[in-house]
């Protein structure tokens, strides 16, 4: 395993399991892409295994497959969040590296 410097508050790491339980999968491929009005964008899907170029993290449960490229571009340092209120629920990136960010919130730059 490589070390990775992303982490999952618990609340993250709970809802990622309840995901991933009733998807029936066991892993969540993370990355950004070019998008927005602001630049980048993060990508989560569920992965059934890692591509070559992926860094893999066994999380609590689960497994995280991180795009190096995109990690070492703009996710060292992140932390994931889930926040829920009455109206919406999202998992929420905490970016060390974010400089700006678009009106809504969706993409950011570095």
């Amino acid at each position: 395993m490589q070390v990775v410097d992303i982490s999952l508050t618990d609340k993250a790491k709970q809802k990622m399991q309840e995901s991933l339980a009733k998807a029936g999968k066991k892993a969540v491929h993370l990355s950004v892409r070019e998008a927005g009005c602001s630049g980048l964008e993060y990508v989560m899907d569920y992965a059934d295994e890692p591509l070559k170029s992926d860094l893999v993290c066994e999380m609590d449960g689960f497994v995280l497959y991180v795009d190096e490229a995109s990690y070492k571009k703009a996710l060292v340092g992140l932390e994931i969040d889930y926040e829920q209120d009455v109206l919406s629920s999202a998992f929420v990136y905490h970016n060390p590296n974010k400089k700006g960010e678009c009106g809504c919130g969706v993409s950011f730059t570095i």
